[in-house]
């Protein structure tokens, strides 16, 4: 349990719950287009996050046999858990065309509160036509005192995923707040990482 306390008053102005190595699972399914945790809890069709640390990495993962690019955002949610979810392929590419605007105005990912939501698209290349769901992402600018609060929090904790971490994942993009602590490969360098202690 990590407790951010404020160094005028000495209250505690917010908890965060984190098994390290084992955040909480969000899902997104791209086959009905509805967030859920742990793959049984549904929470509706948007989710919205601030997200602390982030990557995005190719790897064959979840025993899919296929590398595919990745993306793994860490966030707090409404119940104060260190949550995580990951978005792949075409998901990846629209929060990419999120990242880039962001990055030519000098913010991050961890300056924004993001919302996410599901999108149908028709798969026309099929006999018939089959359906999916695209993860769409906006963002408004995020409370500049959270951000504080979240950057101090990842500064001392390190966050992580264990189970998708791997010494074979090519990265595009790690933020530097991602597994402070861990000796992780440079972006689009492959390294051995270390198990969690």
């Amino acid at each position: 349990m990590y407790k951010h306390i404020d160094t005028d008053t000495g209250d505690i102005t917010f908890t965060i719950k984190y098994l390290q190595g084992r955040p909480k699972q969000y899902r997104f399914n791209g086959q009905t287009g509805r967030f859920n945790i742990n793959g049984t809890t549904d929470v509706g069709t948007t989710l919205t996050i601030q997200p602390l640390a982030w990557r995005i990495f190719d790897e064959n993962l979840f025993a899919r046999g296929r590398n595919e690019t990745w993306a793994e955002l860490f966030f707090v949610d409404d119940k104060g858990a260190l949550s995580a979810i990951m978005f792949n392929n075409s998901s990846v590419n629209e929060l990419f065309n999120l990242i880039e605007p962001l990055f030519y105005d000098d913010l991050q990912l961890s300056d924004v509160v993001l919302t996410i939501t599901s999108e149908k698209k028709k798969n026309e290349k099929v006999q018939p036509a089959g359906t999916w769901f695209l993860a769409r992402f906006t963002y408004k600018p995020a409370d500049p005192a959270t951000v504080a609060e979240l950057r101090e929090f990842v500064t001392s904790i390190p966050v992580y995923r264990q189970d998708t971490l791997t010494s074979t994942a090519v990265y595009h993009v790690v933020a530097d707040s991602f597994a402070v602590g861990l000796a992780l490969p440079a972006p689009a360098v492959a390294g051995e990482l270390p198990a969690a202690e």
